[in-house]
C-alpha cells in the first residue's frame, strides 16, 4: 500500500513538473508575442500618423499573433487543468497517508 502512494506521489510530482515546465515556455512564447505586439503598435502608429507601411505584412504579424496567442490559451488551460489535478491527487495521497498513521497509531496501541 505504501508503495502505491509513493509511487502515486512520484507520478503526480512528475505531472506537476511537467506542468510547470510547460508553463515556463508559455511565459517565453508569450515574452515574444508581446514584443510583436509592441512591433505592431509602432507600426499601427505609423500607418495613424499617415506613413506608408507594407498592410500585408501587417496583417501577416496580427494573424500570427492571434495563433500564437491562441495556442499559448489552449496550453495555459490544459497546464492548469493539470496543475489542479496534480493538487487534488497530492491532497488526496496526504489524506491516504494520515489515514494510514491513525491506523498505525491505533495497531501500537493495541500492542
Amino acid at each position: 500500500f505504501v508503495q502505491r502512494t509513493e509511487w502515486s506521489l512520484h507520478v503526480m510530482t512528475q505531472r506537476a513538473l511537467e506542468a510547470e515546465s510547460n508553463v515556463e515556455k508559455l511565459k517565453q512564447e508569450i515574452f515574444i508575442l508581446q514584443g510583436e505586439l509592441e512591433s505592431s503598435k509602432v507600426e499601427n502608429e505609423n500607418l495613424r500618423a499617415g506613413q506608408t507601411t507594407d498592410l500585408g505584412a501587417v496583417k501577416h504579424i496580427i494573424d500570427f499573433a492571434l495563433q500564437s496567442l491562441h495556442k499559448i490559451i489552449t496550453g495555459t488551460n490544459w497546464s492548469i487543468r493539470q496543475l489542479t489535478s496534480g493538487a487534488e491527487s497530492l491532497h488526496i495521497v496526504a489524506e491516504v497517508l494520515k489515514s494510514t498513521g491513525k491506523i498505525s497509531e491505533v495497531e501500537a496501541e493495541k500492542e
